[in-house]
């Protein structure tokens, strides 16, 4: 039986926190190994449970949800970590991104919709609020302060960078052109290198802004 998604909770609110344990528990392929109810709770909690995702508010006491991703990303670069939040601020939505959230979901989205963003954001693809990924979108379409790398991407770096756009998982890309799951691994890290983006969800939204993809 496949192991289900272990997933740390982080919010300042109780009722809310104890909410989302009640809902993910009932549900054979997630549980909740943890809550913080604040930033810095969700570093250390993070640290101690090592958690699969981590489902996480932006606006806390003491330290809010954008720095604690920011500290988590530094200390675990593979955290996988899920934005809930009622914010749709153009601000809080661009500085989860870049500080490395993976998913962005609003707290009015169903429990269907919860779920399959947190296996989604499991799995290392973006999950993204319809309304949040035109948002970023939008921005994305601005000029970039930073330059390209000299190295364009190759013919296979642009297959695979449609792929990841299209939500495909490294071993779905895999499987599809034939090749190992750390040849492709290899590909996105070199395509995040070379385009200056911070992962998977940048990855995906320039593909959208240079028509490689289609939302």
């Amino acid at each position: 039986m496949t192991q289900p998604i272990r997933v740390l909770i982080v919010d300042d609110h109780a009722l809310v926190r104890k909410g989302l344990c009640a809902l993910l528990d009932a549900k054979s392929e997630v549980t909740a190994v943890g809550e913080a109810a604040d930033g810095d709770e969700a570093v250390s909690k993070a640290r101690a449970l090592q958690p699969d995702v981590i489902l996480l508010d932006l606006v806390m006491p003491r330290k809010d949800g954008i720095a604690a991703i920011r500290e988590i990303k530094q200390e675990t670069p593979q955290a996988r970590i899920l934005v809930l939040t009622s914010f749709t601020e153009d601000e809080k939505v661009f500085a989860s991104i870049k500080a490395g959230a993976l998913g962005y979901l609003l707290k009015d989205s169903s429990p269907l919709e919860l779920l399959q963003a947190i296996k989604a954001v499991h799995q290392g693809q973006p999950s993204l609020h319809p309304s949040i990924a035109l948002k970023l979108i939008q921005e994305i379409s601005q000029p970039s302060d930073l330059p390209l790398a000299d190295d364009p991407l190759t013919a296979r770096e642009v297959a695979i960078l449609k792929l990841v756009a299209q939500g495909f998982s490294n071993q779905e890309i895999a499987q599809r052109m034939h090749i190992s799951g750390r040849t492709v691994a290899t590909h996105v890290s070199n395509i995040l290198s070379k385009l200056h983006l911070a992962n998977r969800t940048q990855a995906a939204l320039y593909a959208l802004r240079e028509g490689l993809a289609e939302l």
